[in-house]
């Protein structure tokens, strides 16, 4: 039978051991207790004959215990949480942009936002913060992740003095359409797809021989990237996953939206036809330095979901454990803040840090505007994406890292010569992107750094030049801060509590 200690042995071997190992212990006990929370707060889980919440196999699980609604597990549960939010009249901010963290005398003061409709900066003073700003996808070319997804929530956290950790660590998945980087769920293998060269076999044979399809995300990735290098592939871009021995009535019931979304982007029914896919970024297993409470270093800040890193993923994810990770910690986090303000003294009026924020972005828009002349966010943008693709993916060598590091402190010196076209900020994009660039040059300079640094392979990173886990020196995280506008690079042991380091075979 299944338990939530194997669950934790799964999840802490997925992470090729560097996932600290209570903090996965606490998520996993956690699990069942949270999928039970869901589905009384309305979240419409698949079912078995009599009525049990359904389960299936993903990668690199021993057990089919991944919950879920048909294949769009997510969607309902975003859908779910959003009604009880609606219910319990929270109140959102929409159309408004956090542009800056603001800390005062080692403690969080409060932020900066940037009112689209108004144009203008708004001082908020807040005794506590919770940072739920997802992944940073869009450094890449090709990513699954929403256009929305640029990191800035991280790069804020930086900026304020807060450490980030594993950011090295990418997750590229296996399965994106080619040639429009959709999301093809590991729903699709999980339920029994095949992935297939160019000539119909089924390769992860020679890869993960008993896990086949449904190895971890890391090593089904760098598969299919081989296959498509070696020329097994389809036009040297990608190779298939093939549902239609399936059949179309499971196809419907299991996997209505990944036949909705091949017809409507790809052109290709999976009844009849395989689909057509490769790799690409997908997540963020490191992020914004937290204990097992979502609490940073700075008093009163806190984060959960893939901008933080607790660590539970270590240096791969498992399928499934990122909506786990968000709904676990992002329960822990909101009952440590509410307790933390409970506790901290009431703080009125506009402390001057914060106005001096707010004149200091004004002060940046203005430098921006004032030019006739420079780099524009979209030209900025392109040059990253390009330099991250094919320099910080998913085979890594130190003359790539390093030539790439010095490529991004090249981009950062354009980025001192930015402008912007016009003189209206209400809706102003060009003004949005330029402030999220800022972040995101600022991210890649860590990811970068903390990769040329690690020389080892682990999980998601691998080093060509480095092809071995080397345990004895790299069982530790990467720790990245600002100290005088540089980043420092430091270190931390893995918490190990009951599984030492091992071979991953799959």
């Amino acid at each position: 039978d299944d338990s939530w200690e194997k669950h934790a042995y799964d999840t802490i071997k997925g992470s090729d051991f560097l996932a600290d190992q209570d903090a996965a212990e606490l998520m996993c006990r956690r699990a069942a207790p949270a999928i039970l929370e869901l589905e009384h707060l309305g979240v419409p889980f698949s079912r078995f004959p009599g009525g049990v919440i359904a389960q299936r196999p993903f990668g690199g699980a021993g057990f089919p215990r991944t919950c879920y609604a048909a294949d769009r597990t997510g969607l309902v549960i975003l859908h779910t949480l959003f009604e009880q939010s609606v219910r319990r009249q929270v109140k959102f901010y929409s159309e408004t942009l956090v542009t800056k963290l603001v800390a005062d005398s080692g403690r969080l003061a409060g932020l900066v936002l940037f009112d689209l409709a108004t144009g203008e900066f708004l001082p908020v003073r807040a005794r506590a913060v919770i940072f739920a700003t997802g992944g940073y996808g869009r450094l890449y070319l090709r990513t699954t992740n929403a256009y929305i997804n640029h990191g800035s929530g991280i790069g804020m956290a930086y900026r304020a003095g807060v450490a980030l950790k594993d950011m090295e660590f990418v997750q590229f998945h296996p399965t994106a359409i080619y040639p429009k980087n959709i999301l093809i769920s590991e729903a699709a293998r999980g339920e029994g797809g095949y992935l297939l060269d160019n000539r119909g076999r089924r390769f992860m044979a020679d890869y993960a021989p008993t896990a086949m399809e449904l190895a971890p995300r890391d090593i089904v990735a760098r598969a299919i990237q081989t296959e498509i290098d070696k020329g097994n592939g389809f036009e040297h871009e990608y190779v298939h996953l093939d549902l239609r021995h399936l059949g179309e009535k499971k196809i419907n019931k299991r996997l209505p939206s990944i036949r909705e979304i091949c017809i409507k982007f790809a052109g290709v029914d999976p009844v009849q036809t395989p689909i057509p896919i490769q790799p690409a970024q997908h997540y963020s297993m490191g992020g914004i330095d937290v204990d097992e409470h979502g609490a940073t270093a700075l008093p009163g800040l806190y984060a959960a979901g893939e901008c933080a890193c607790v660590s539970v993923h270590g240096a791969n994810r498992l399928g499934g454990n990122s909506l786990l990770d968000t709904v676990v910690f992002g329960k822990i986090a909101g009952e440590a803040a509410s307790d933390f303000v409970q506790g901290s003294r009431t703080l009125n009026g506009d402390a001057p840090a914060l106005l001096d924020a707010v004149a200091g972005e004004k002060a940046k828009i203005a430098e921006w505007l004032a030019r006739s002349q420079g780099f524009r966010a979209h030209h900025l943008l392109n040059n990253l994406k390009v330099i991250m693709s094919d320099k910080v993916g998913l085979f890594r060598t130190r003359k790539q890292l390093q030539e790439a590091l010095d490529a991004v402190r090249e981009i950062r010196e354009d980025y001192g010569r930015a402008f912007v076209s016009g003189c209206c900020l209400r809706y102003s994009q060009a003004i949005v992107n330029l402030i999220e660039f800022g972040y995101m040059v600022d991210l890649t300079e860590v990811i970068t750094l903390g990769a040329l640094q690690r020389e080892e392979t682990r999980g998601s990173h691998y080093r060509l030049d480095f092809s071995q886990r080397n345990d004895r020196q790299w069982l530790r995280h990467t720790l990245v801060s600002l100290r005088d506008g540089r980043p420092e690079v430091d270190y931390r042991d893995v918490r190990v509590t009951k599984y030492q380091p091992e071979a991953r075979k799959y």
